[in-house]
């Protein structure tokens, strides 16, 4: 079984908690990390006695007067019974126990300590795929892109050891999507094609799905449209009508599609999954996404509208991932009406908000249109005509999926 990195470069592991939760708390979180892993080191036999007598009474006093809310209390708990003299817990306790206060760290936004609980987690069931693969979920969502590789690749191995075929087909989704993000799509694509097998071989659908969709978004950097639409229509049939991925898909696709320059299904598909999405930070690129598409049909009512909904959520940008890539976006949609000053605006925007947030590449494509917004604006161009667009196959599927999501709850 390959092994796999329990920690970064952090010179005392699980350290990374303290910098990110301040005072008795982080402590707390961190020695439950700590004690935790001491314990799934040892043979079940030689545990009793592994930690000194009123380890468990101390932790239930510091725990009291840490301050945990409801939701995380009852996981540290549970964790802790690992302290007593003779503890009677077993590992998948300490796995539930350390699993859900991951949860709790991930839901607000501390990942460096949902990714060492996580770990403490598989730690203590060292047979868990489905440990192992949250591990490398988190990790690479944080950014840790080669620990979350040996944690993907564990799970592989577990799953196929214990035939959990579920975290066994994930983990190679898992592993397409990393190399995706390394910008490696030939690897990309081949462990999505593992994973989507696996899936089909034991009728594992939802898992199908998600492969199909992934496949679609690494087919629009490097197939053919066609060949993108196919994928596309496909995972749109083994999603379902009513599956709550369906908007995901949806955004996707009608982003390929206005990047096709088909922006009337585009449009019709953005202002469809508006509705689905609750969070008014991720909202933001939904609405400008529907504006530049907007800009494209010749539509300035709505372009003005999506523009004034992203310009008043300023506020938020600092704390949206993706507010950067929404102001590029509505760039775009000025530079498709010909609204230069506009247009200017938004790039110099995007491009200073993604430098402050380390988004390489929104920098330098917000660059790209903030030139050619400056060259432009000194020449009077007359009115915009919008694009012409191909009929057909996409103005189909737009209908399925804005049907489809009227249907999601």
């Amino acid at each position: 079984m390959p092994p796999a990195l329990v920690h970064g470069g952090e010179s005392l592991e699980g350290v990374q908690v303290l910098d990110e939760v301040q005072g008795p708390l982080g402590l707390l979180l961190w020695e439950t990390y700590r004690d935790v892993a001491l314990w799934a080191s040892v043979e079940p036999e030689e545990r009793a006695g592994l930690f000194a007598a009123g380890s468990y009474e101390a932790r239930m006093a510091a725990l009291e007067s840490a301050g945990a809310d409801a939701t995380l209390e009852p996981a540290l708990r549970a964790a802790a019974e690992v302290l007593r003299e003779t503890p009677t817990v077993d590992e998948p306790e300490v796995t539930a126990a350390c699993r859900k206060a991951a949860e709790w760290a991930e839901s607000r936004g501390l990942l460096a300590t949902a990714v060492t609980l996580a770990t403490g987690a598989a730690l203590a069931s060292p047979a868990d795929a489905g440990a192992a693969f949250r591990v490398g979920q988190i990790a690479r969502e944080r950014g840790e892109n080669n620990r979350a590789e040996t944690w993907f690749r564990r799970a592989v191995g577990l799953g196929r050891q214990a035939r959990d075929w579920a975290s066994y087909s994930e983990a190679f989704l898992g592993l397409g999507n990393l190399y995706k993000l390394r910008g490696n799509y030939p690897a990309a694509r081949r462990f999505h094609i593992r994973g989507l097998r696996a899936a089909r071989r034991h009728a594992l659908r939802d898992i199908q799905a998600r492969a199909l969709h992934d496949l679609f978004c690494i087919a629009v950097e490097t197939a053919t449209p066609k060949e993108a639409q196919d994928l596309a229509v496909l995972a749109f049939r083994a999603y379902g009508p009513r599956h709550p991925r369906l908007p995901a898909l949806s955004h996707d696709v009608a982003y390929f599609w206005m990047e096709q320059g088909r922006f009337a299904p585009a449009g019709e598909v953005f202002r469809a999954v508006l509705p689905h999405i609750a969070g008014p930070r991720e909202r933001l690129l939904v609405a400008a996404n529907a504006g530049r598409a907007a800009a494209g049909s010749g539509d300035r009512a709505a372009f003005e509208g999506a523009w004034e909904t992203v310009w008043a959520a300023s506020g938020e940008w600092e704390r949206a991932p993706r507010a950067a890539q929404a102001l590029l976006e509505l760039a775009r949609g000025g530079t498709s009406l010909r609204e230069w000053s506009r247009a200017e605006r938004a790039a110099e925007a995007a491009r200073d908000l993604a430098q402050r947030t380390g988004q390489g590449q929104v920098v330098i494509e917000s660059e790209a249109v903030l030139d050619n917004a400056r060259r432009k604006g000194a020449v009077n161009f007359g009115e915009p005509v919008p694009l012409g667009e191909e009929g057909g196959e996409a103005e189909g599927l737009a209908a399925d999926l804005v049907r489809s999501l009227a249907r999601v709850r």
